[in-house]
């Protein structure tokens, strides 16, 4: 193999394949990405056996061939190159030869014979969707997703398309981890009706949103049963899905809670923030809401440091209520909400909170409650 290309373009393509390379690695081969020189592309692919990435990039080929080297460490060496630099590969037996400029590097390779290869099998429903209306739902959702192996179901995003009684066919994500649920949803686009409810796994929406990172355009979605494969531009990510049962979320969300405080975001945020620094972590950080007409206390009792509280205006007028949540999750929550004021629909101090935009019928989240 000998192949000569633009570094920068060598850097971008890295630095979507890399990424996926697992430091550790039981099998030496998954270490190591598999370049492969033809016509005037150099396609370049990795996997840990869950997700497989490949992206190609216009090299100027003289000698056609395929290798594997070591992932990061070829991702290093391209990165500290000089900008646009020109870089020359080379293979000579079992190595490769790397060239930029005064820059000479020898790279240990391993037969591609031995690199996996993630079958992609069969794609039942195919459709396409702008890159920022994806982007939108993992943004929405993921950081509900659960790290919990033992409830390896809940360890992804679940999406699905359903029938939605006032804007009709819509593709909704869910994902929750127990103590709090997100739940966005968008116009279902074209080919996306009667695909099954998939888990896409939390490393590869990780993986999938740092594509979409700035990215325009539409991005090509594939579903089968088992996989799911994105195509964005020249890149191509394929993964497995995991094989489970998504709990029944729309049982655990309120459909009764009646108790509506309408509070500004930016306040409610930084007066948790506040508050909740003297909040114990054995105590599970939690933080007390006592509602009253108009008005909101926030307070965080910890037998070790003392006490904190902090009242804001609020829209209420029901009788005075009282909850408690963690703090963290609650800031999460808010986090997400855009609009300049957030909605909290509450029932009973036991039961679960809803929490919207202003205005936004397209995402929710409930939030579990706890004793304080």
């Amino acid at each position: 193999m000998k192949v000569t290309l633009e570094r920068n373009h060598l850097l971008k393509s890295l630095g979507h394949v890399h990424r996926v390379v697992e430091r550790r690695n039981t099998y030496p081969i998954l270490a190591n990405v598999l370049i492969k020189a033809s016509e005037d592309r150099l396609e370049l692919r990795a996997t840990d056996l869950d997700i497989e990435v490949t992206e190609s990039v216009p090299a100027m080929v003289t000698t056609p061939g395929t290798t594997t080297v070591p992932a990061h460490t070829l991702y290093e060496i391209v990165r500290k190159l000089a900008d646009g630099a020109e870089v020359k590969l080379e293979t000579e037996g079992e190595q490769m030869l790397l060239t930029s400029g005064r820059s000479r590097f020898h790279l240990a390779c391993l037969s591609p014979d031995s690199f996996p290869d993630l079958k992609s099998g069969s794609f039942g429903h195919t459709f396409s969707i702008p890159a920022a209306m994806l982007r939108e739902l993992i943004e929405r959702t993921q950081f509900a997703i659960s790290t919990e192996e033992t409830r390896y179901y809940l360890n992804g995003i679940y999406l699905h398309t359903i029938e939605n009684s006032k804007t009709g066919l819509v593709l909704r994500a869910v994902a929750t981890d127990g103590h709090r649920m997100a739940r966005a949803e968008t116009d279902a686009p074209e080919g996306s009706s009667g695909m099954p409810g998939i888990i896409v796994p939390k490393k590869t929406v990780g993986e999938v949103q740092k594509l979409l990172d700035g990215a325009d355009g539409d991005v090509s979605v594939e579903v089968s049963d088992t996989k799911i494969r994105f195509t964005l531009g020249t890149v191509v990510l394929l993964s497995k899905l995991i094989e489970g049962t998504f709990p029944d979320y729309d049982r655990v969300t309120p459909k009764n809670n009646d108790k509506e405080m309408t509070v500004d975001r930016s306040s409610f945020a930084t007066a948790v923030d506040r508050v909740s620094t003297i909040a114990s972590e054995r105590g599970g950080k939690a933080v007390k809401l006592s509602a009253r007409e108009g008005q909101l206390e926030l307070s965080v009792t910890n037998p070790d440091h003392g006490t904190a509280s902090e009242e804001l205006a609020v829209t209420f007028d029901t009788d005075g209520f009282e909850i408690g949540f963690n703090a963290r999750y609650l800031l999460d929550i808010v986090g997400q909400i855009r609009s300049e004021s957030a909605v909290f629909l509450f029932n009973d101090a036991g039961s679960p909170t809803l929490v919207k935009e202003e205005g936004d019928t397209k995402s929710l989240y409930v939030l579990m409650p706890m004793r304080v």
